[in-house]
């Protein structure tokens, strides 16, 4: 079933209630990255263009229910004006009686930005009384903010209930595309590549993409795991021995069903690390075995060129996780490497969200991808196969 978008549907007049994912970094009310804003802007124009009254909502950070200063969306509204090249209207509150005087006051192709909706206990818990007090603003519902798409909140799912058409924006659109029908029926040869540090966080979505994928490429300290799967030693690199067992099924389903599975052949590893500091103590390179008293943070010369080497014949490209601990510059060589050849192939590439994406960015390759997902948690549990509450909670065509 294909979920509704914006383009199945006149809003023109309508007052449009559009759940955007306005979670972004602020400090000392600076927003210090606008990606998710500009990510936004599509869906905010076209209905600007179409003369709806378009009303904004988002979570900022974790207020936990209550009112909260250091959590307000006001720089976002500011920031949403320049680029939008228009007003918007601020409001410093979600529901009740004078926001819906503000919204009376609204003429079509105006736009207005809603104070935090987690200022409500409201909100997580889906409060049926507090997502009837947003959809009161509202004739119609957007959902664009795939960040929160596996949140059954008030906001992303809870307001679908009231409102009708209940469509998805372009954003989303988009992200089901590429996490969905990119990975489902991609150009071949699809090569994954899965970082991080967790098999745990990520057995779902490497059992799900074993079912899709060509070849599976992992690093990160998730390999590290495989390797002690694969009775190597990894001194005191970050792993999870309860789930050996959980890494030796993933090698046996791979070679079940054909899929290459490549995992790093040689490693940095180092004496001392402080992530804090940003610093490193003595470094080595280990290949096979990594020795007591070291850790592994990065993968080595060898598996970079391994790597790179499969992403080139490539026809489709999706990554997920980093290849080390690439906040510190000792630790990002493997990371950007990989950035750098998904950057430069001519693939479909795909970034999976997260760290990923902060990953390709830093290494200067953000605007030499197909796709940035802009959602983490939900674009792992969308390639798990999951549904997504506020997806499902849309108009299907």
């Amino acid at each position: 079933m294909a979920t509704k978008t914006i383009n199945d549907v006149n809003l023109s007049g309508k007052r449009v209630f559009v759940r955007c994912d306005f979670n972004v970094p602020i400090k000392d009310g600076v927003i210090n990255d606008d990606s998710r804003i500009v990510a936004a802007l599509p869906t905010i124009q076209l209905l600007v263009k179409q003369g709806a009254k378009v009303i904004l909502a988002s979570h900022l950070g974790r207020p936990k229910g209550e009112k909260n200063a250091e959590f307000t969306l006001a720089p976002v509204a500011e920031e949403l004006a320049t680029q939008l090249g228009q007003p918007v209207t601020f409001v410093e509150d979600c529901i009740g009686e004078e926001v819906e005087a503000e919204v009376a006051k609204m003429g079509d192709g105006d736009v207005m930005l809603l104070e935090n909706v987690r200022f409500y206990a409201g909100e997580e818990k889906n409060d049926p009384e507090f997502a009837a007090g947003l959809a009161k603003l509202a004739d119609a519902f957007v959902n664009d903010a795939f960040g929160t798409a596996h949140r059954a909140h008030a906001s992303t799912a809870g307001v679908a209930k009231h409102l009708s058409p209940c469509v998805c924006g372009l954003l989303i659109e988009k992200e089901l595309a590429y996490l969905g029908d990119k990975t489902a029926n991609p150009e071949r040869p699809l090569t994954v590549i899965l970082g991080g540090a967790k098999v745990s966080d990520k057995i779902k979505v490497i059992d799900a993409l074993l079912e899709k994928a060509d070849t599976i490429i992992i690093g990160g300290a998730m390999a590290y795991t495989f390797a002690l799967a694969e009775g190597r030693k990894v001194g005191e690199s970050l792993s999870e021995p309860d789930f050996i067992e959980t890494a030796k099924s993933a090698l046996a389903k791979a070679k079940e069903k054909g899929v290459k599975f490549l995992l790093p052949v040689d490693n940095l590893a180092v004496k001392d690390l402080d992530f804090g500091a940003g610093t490193v103590g003595e470094t080595q390179f280990f290949e096979g075995n990594i020795e007591d008293g070291w850790e592994g943070v990065d993968i080595g010369p060898k598996s970079i060129e391994l790597f790179s080497n499969e992403v080139k014949n490539a026809k489709t490209v999706l990554w997920n996780g980093p290849m080390g601990i690439f906040e510190i510059d000792a630790c990002n060589k493997g990371t950007f490497a990989v950035a750098k050849t998904i950057a430069e192939s001519d693939a479909c590439s795909i970034i999976g969200g997260g760290d990923s994406v902060k990953a390709i960015k830093m290494a200067g390759y953000g605007d030499q991808v197909t796709f940035m997902s802009t959602g983490g948690g939900a674009s792992l549990e969308f390639l798990e196969g999951k549904e997504l509450p506020g997806v499902t909670a849309l108009d299907q065509a």
